[in-house]
């Protein structure tokens, strides 16, 4: 075995001694530190995103946008991973067009019948999150248009996208 300061190193003490040091390194880069360093540094700040929620198939969609609007705060959840709090802006209801051109010219919009049953609901929430060169992480995970994300409230949980993010 090699000498360190003129003693013998055995195999289980440089094992000890490689799982210590893994351990000081785990607690460095933990997810809480990088959140302090970079509160300290400035790089964490308020973002506005929004989400939306298609296809939503609901017994009594005004009691469920209240529930909705109530809600302070919601769970995030992105790519499976809980990401933490953010707090609810607003919660409305996107209604559907359909759009015709007729032979002279005009456009006539009017509400989608097909599908009354089905709602589809966008949630706009406010975080603090990390921005970078690369975009916004949140709770470790990028925060993009186009993820898909989970919000769980106090009486729902529902799959979503993000549909919009709004840099300070």
């Amino acid at each position: 075995m090699p000498s360190l300061f003129g003693r013998k190193v055995a195999l289980l003490d440089a094992v000890a001694g490689t799982i210590a040091l893994a351990a000081l390194v785990g607690v460095v880069w933990s997810p809480k530190l990088t959140n302090q360093l970079a509160r300290a540094t400035g790089s964490v700040k308020t973002v506005r995103v929004q989400v939306d929620a298609r296809h939503l198939p609901l017994a009594d969609p005004e009691a469920f946008l209240q529930s909705a609007r109530d809600d302070q705060s919601l769970s995030l959840i992105v790519r499976n991973q809980p990401a933490g709090r953010v707090q609810v802006v607003g919660v409305d209801e996107v209604q559907r067009q359909l759009v015709e051109l007729q032979p002279d010219g005009q456009i006539v919009q009017a509400d989608n019948p097909t599908a009354p049953e089905l709602h589809h609901v966008r949630f706009d929430l406010e975080a603090q999150a990390e921005v970078g060169p690369s975009g916004i992480v949140f709770g470790g995970t990028k925060l993009k248009i186009g993820s898909p994300v989970e919000l769980e409230g106090s009486l729902y949980r529902v799959n979503a996208m993000v549909s919009g993010v709004v840099l300070p």
